[in-house]
């Protein structure tokens, strides 16, 4: 399920997502919800129920109806939006370069996996339009920030910035996937690959030696958490080995006359 970001009315969407900080309350009672409080809310169901959460279930959290939530969020369009945007403020907006860019642009690049592992539905958002919000602006302003210490041209950096972005966000796609498929199938990772191998190698028992590439790759590896089930691992290995041969084509970049 692929939702594309900035469908609800642009001005109410923009100045939602660009408000500024919420002021002290006025004596009086209290209003009984806020827009923070929805952002809050809907993060939490999406979390459980994933992107197809309805603004009845956001309502049924804050104990109101999906009408009342419509005073404060026009609509479920604009409430994506702003859900994304939150989850982005959970991301540090600059990393110490003391030990140079390398380890700073590490981290930088484990804090949005951890991130997209905690809220997978943001994966669901598409890239292809950018919502625009002011954390999303300040997690790349981050990254561009450490980048920048390179050294490197503005248009080479920003191929750079692109580059990390889509691999962080694609070995993630794998974890949220995985975990997701056991639910989605009724059938158990392990299930799964035991019943087709079994079968794969009772019909082709020269698989090895027609693919003997592949069957090194296989072979040659050790669980990088054996507590993790295997695509969980195989993500995790591509993950820290992708990033350090990306992270090696930088140096090469930098270095060159």
């Amino acid at each position: 399920m692929v939702v594309y970001a900035g469908q609800g009315d642009p001005r109410r969407s923009i100045e939602l997502l660009w408000r500024g900080p919420v002021t002290e309350p006025r004596p009086g009672p209290k209003p009984g919800l806020s827009v923070d409080a929805i952002v809050d809310a809907g993060i939490a169901v999406a979390d459980e129920q994933g992107m197809a959460f309805s603004m009845r279930a956001v309502g049924e959290r804050l104990g109101r109806t999906a009408m009342a939530l419509y005073t404060y969020v026009p609509g479920k369009n604009e409430l994506v939006d702003l859900m994304y945007d939150r989850t982005m403020a959970e991301l540090p907006t600059s990393y110490a370069l003391e030990d140079g860019w390398r380890p700073a642009v590490t981290q930088w690049a484990s804090d949005m996996w951890e991130c997209y592992c905690r809220h997978p539905w943001v994966l669901q958002v598409s890239q292809a339009r950018p919502v625009l919000g002011p954390h999303e602006f300040a997690v790349t302003e981050a990254l561009a920030a450490i980048l920048m210490s390179t050294g490197l041209p503005g248009r080479e950096l920003r191929g750079i910035v692109g580059a990390i972005n889509y691999f962080v966000r694609g070995a993630a796609q794998t974890i949220a996937e995985a975990r997701a498929a056991g639910g989605a199938t009724g059938e158990a990772d392990e299930e799964w690959w035991y019943a087709r191998s079994a079968v794969l190698l009772e019909i082709e028992p020269d698989l090895a030696k027609k693919f003997p590439m592949l069957h090194v790759l296989e072979n040659d590896r050790e669980p990088i958490d054996p507590s993790l089930p295997y695509l969980e691992n195989d993500a995790l290995e591509n993950f820290r080995n992708g990033l350090r041969v990306l992270l090696d084509g930088i140096e090469g970049a930098v270095a060159k006359p």
